[in-house]
């Protein structure tokens, strides 16, 4: 047909069931259409010829681009053209959707595609329909671009899958464009024989008679990993034809079509994947284009599965190589402890944990830390350094000197004969023990101070002195802090990993840990250290996400320590009193310390009802301590108590004590003196207070009673 000349009669005919004729000649470009194609794009029904222009103006743009991409295609496989084309009005309102099929050619003297195709408005089922399966015609578009979409979906759920487990879930909810099988299965090989990894679409059990199949049975998965190459079978004559030996296991699924492809990673074929049909499937080159696309991409994602698996199985057994075994029940304390490794690359880190026995008394070291990295270097560096730890604990040394050794030794390794580029440090927090009387002498190395639970639930970070991280300064010295842990309380140390996961800094995650320590009920050591990991790790985790959203997942190391109530010598365990405690020394060259000795007085009166109470506390404090450090050459010591079994009942004592005999007395200073007023401001806003003398020096202690201030505001 020629330019411009008269539509055959057969027009009438395809009018009639509302398909309408178009020709389009891209070296001319001219459009011709009948009087049905001419009103399904809009324009009055009778044959007419359009310019290019005119009839793009006609269809979406977006379609109208595809066309031409589709023609190419059509033309290269020798297919049918198919498009659905959404028309356009005046307004640029879609007006219908048309689907066009034709058969486009090229001609090569003229260098232009000429296509003659039917048009008609949207009602015959997709080309993913069990309809258009079943048609003995190719049809390139639509079909296509399904595909094409499908294998990028199949792609990146594979790529996102880090398991085996994850990618034989995602290969068993493909479902392919116009074919999808109801059966899989994935095999792999295990010297010479078959092994199945996984399957679907099959009762549990099916697969007893393909496991440790021989590579030379007369089976297609065998076939196919002993020759590399796929195996089509579009019928169960053709699979009982060419397979007789096996088809008896296989008849019992009642398939029809089974495809056989090569699981191929870098030249090695490492296993064959099986999809079945419940259908016939003629397995055409389109059809298998895309399982063989599939098959591949399954292959990659099996293998870097495999892969990962075998790192994380080599990583968490070198990481519990070096974790140790808390050991055997001690008298009084409990203990328990938990490590999370990093959820990114390899999952082995700097963090650990350990629990030295001490010669002699029964005492026990508690150990934490957290080398500089998370890689195999960092993961080695700590099992040295826990070891040397380890060694010179149990020659007897105290705190201090297991840590000034453990600093020397870590430089000795880290700074001799190393690229100055990757030199590494460790924190580290060192707790002895002593189980009889809850004393803990702690060190501490550039590494987060420990919390204290109490026995009615109060939560405190205990300030401790402390030094360099390890390994920095192999002269550094760590002093020692004494803290006492009473009956019922908890002590929690961990890294920073448990505070910062999940975007928090330091202070945000002291809050979020501080919380679920204080929501916990119940002194079970064990649901605490699940608790802990489960706010800053698990599902729940993702609900108090922090500030800092770029801050990369660290390792979390946590253990606790629990020193049960004391026994009242019939079996049983007394409930320890509701006595809040905290202690701590103020030293004549730590000056410092009296703001650290305001904030844990605050947090010990965290839910004290009187704001004002609290105020006066924390400066009558700052008063007493000021004055031991002004007026004496002697350190202060403060033990703050609350005392009192619930709200409206309580009361707090404060009591500071230094070594000097010199006792305080009241003065009365002029208006403009700068000092004096000490004792005064005590009188004033005490409920109760006292010096006592003791045999080396004094205390001065005053008390406030919750009900004193419950009375002022009634």
């Amino acid at each position: 047909m020629r330019t411009g000349e008269p539509l055959p009669a057969v027009g009438e005919v395809l009018a009639a069931l509302a398909t309408g004729l178009w020709h389009w000649d891209t070296a001319t470009g001219l459009v011709t259409v009948d009087a049905e194609a001419a009103r399904l794009l809009g324009l009055p029904a009778e044959a007419t010829t359009l310019t290019e222009v005119q009839a793009r103006a006609r269809m979406h743009p977006v379609d109208w681009n595809e066309i031409t991409g589709v023609i190419q295609l059509a033309v290269a496989e020798g297919t049918l053209a198919e498009v659905r084309i959404r028309i356009m009005d005046e307004q640029n309102r879609v007006i219908r959707v048309v689907r066009s099929r034709s058969k486009p050619s090229y001609d090569a003297e003229r260098r232009a595609f000429v296509l003659i195709g039917a048009m008609q408005e949207v009602t015959e089922p997709s080309p993913a329909t069990a309809a258009a399966r079943n048609s003995s015609t190719t049809i390139t578009g639509d079909w296509r671009r399904s595909r094409e979409a499908f294998l990028l979906d199949a792609g990146r759920a594979l790529a996102e899958a880090r398991s085996t487990e994850e990618v034989l879930r995602v290969a068993a909810g493909l479902s392919m464009p116009g074919f999808s099988p109801d059966g899989l299965a994935v095999f792999g090989v295990e010297g010479d024989r078959l092994k199945i990894i996984g399957h679907h679409g099959q009762q549990p059990g099916d697969e007893g008679p393909f496991s440790h199949m021989s590579l030379e049975t007369d089976y297609p998965a065998a076939e196919v990993v002993r020759t590399g190459r796929a195996v089509y079978l579009s019928t169960p004559e053709r699979y009982r034809e060419r397979y007789p030996v096996t088809w008896p296991l296989a008849a019992h699924f009642n398939r029809q079509s089974w495809a056989f492809l090569p699981l191929t990673v870098a030249g090695r074929t490492m296993g064959a994947w099986m999809a079945a049909f419940a259908y016939p499937v003629a397995f055409t080159p389109d059809e298998r284009s895309v399982l063989t696309t599939v098959a591949r991409m399954l292959a990659q994602a099996l293998s870097r599965a495999e892969a990962a698996e075998s790192a994380r199985e080599l990583t968490d057994g070198l990481q519990r190589s070096m974790l140790p075994k808390l050991g055997p029940e001690i008298p009084g304390l409990s203990v328990a402890a938990r490590y999370v490794p990093t959820g990114g690359g390899l999952q082995v880190g700097g963090d650990w944990y350990d629990m030295i026995p001490l010669p002699g008394g029964g005492r026990l070291a508690l150990v934490i830390g957290d080398v500089q990295g998370h890689d195999v270097r960092a993961a080695g560096l700590m099992g040295q350094l826990r070891i040397a730890l380890r060694a010179y604990a149990s020659e007897g040394h105290r705190p201090d000197a297991v840590l000034s050794r453990a600093s020397r030794f870590l430089h000795g390794m880290t700074y001799d004969d190393q690229d100055p580029s990757d030199l590494r440090f460790a924190t580290c927090l060192y707790v002895e023990v002593d189980p009889a009387t809850g004393v803990l002498d702690i060190a501490r190395a550039g590494h987060p101070d420990p919390a204290i639970r109490m026995a009615d639930g109060t939560v405190l970070a205990r300030r401790t002195d402390g030094g360099l991280p390890l390994g920095i300064d192999p002269d550094a010295d760590y002093p020692t802090t004494r803290l006492t842990l009473e009956p019922g309380e908890t002590m929690m140390v961990c890294t920073d990993g448990l505070l910062e996961t999940g975007g928090h800094d330091l202070d945000s995650g002291w809050q979020r840990v501080r919380a679920i320590l204080e929501q916990h009920k119940g002194d079970d050591l064990e649901e605490l250290a699940d608790a802990l990991v489960q706010g800053v790790h698990g599902p729940s985790s993702h609900h108090t996400r922090g500030p800092l959203a770029d801050r990369r997942e660290d390792d979390i190391a946590v253990l606790l320590l629990h020193r049960e109530g004391e026994g009242c010598g019939c079996g049983d365990t007394v409930t320890p009193p509701q006595v809040r405690r905290t202690m701590l020394s103020v030293a004549q060259a730590e000056p410092e310390r009296v703001g650290v000795a305001r904030e844990q007085l605050r947090e010990l009166l965290h839910d004290w009802p009187s704001q004002d109470q609290i105020d006066s506390a924390v400066l009558l404090l700052s008063e007493m301590l000021t004055n031991v450090l002004v007026h004496t050459d002697a350190d202060a010591l403060l033990l703050a108590e609350v005392h009192g079994d619930g709200p409206g009942t309580r009361r707090m004592r404060i009591e500071v004590t230094d070594s000097s005999d010199d006792l305080p007395h009241k003065r009365r200073p002029g208006e403009l003196a700068s000092s004096g007023r000490g004792l005064m401001l005590i009188e004033l806003l005490a409920d109760a207070w006292g010096v006592d003398p003791r045999g080396e020096g004094k205390s001065i202690w005053f008390e406030l009673y919750e009900s004193t201030a419950e009375a002022s505001s009634a």
